[in-house]
């Protein structure tokens, strides 16, 4: 995983790089940026650090808590882009209504185990700290 880091707060930035120093990379290759501030960006998944119940991790933090707000996040970003295929998969044709509905059922059962195994794996890293 590439990182960018762009923080007002100087001391933020620098505590961040050395945080990240092996996973730091440019704005344009990065495949995350760290913000102090809420800045809009299509291009890239961010990741807000800040005292407001808005942000993603809040201040003070540790490392270990950094590294499972990036584990999350990207994480939470796989779970959408399943879910987007999933619901934009075309039917099958000639399907029924039945078969339309033991699909769907099966495509929320797959859903509902990838969202348990999520949980239970931030359960276990929050707490094997």
């Amino acid at each position: 995983m590439k990182v960018a880091v762009q923080c007002v707060s100087p001391l933020l930035q620098r505590s961040l790089e050395l945080f990240l120093k092996d996973s730091l990379s440019t704005i344009k290759h990065c495949d995350v940026v760290i913000r102090d501030k809420k800045v809009f960006d299509n291009e890239h998944m961010c990741l807000i650090i800040g005292n407001d119940e808005s942000a993603s991790l809040q201040k003070p933090f540790s490392k270990s808590q950094l590294y499972m707000a990036l584990e999350n996040l990207i994480e939470t970003d796989k779970d959408r882009e399943r879910v987007i295929e999933i619901v934009q998969e075309p039917k099958e044709s000639g399907a029924q209504d039945l078969n339309d509905f033991d699909l769907l059922e099966k495509r929320i059962a797959m859903l509902t185990q990838e969202y348990q195994d999520n949980i239970i794996k931030t359960v276990r890293a929050f707490y094997e700290k």
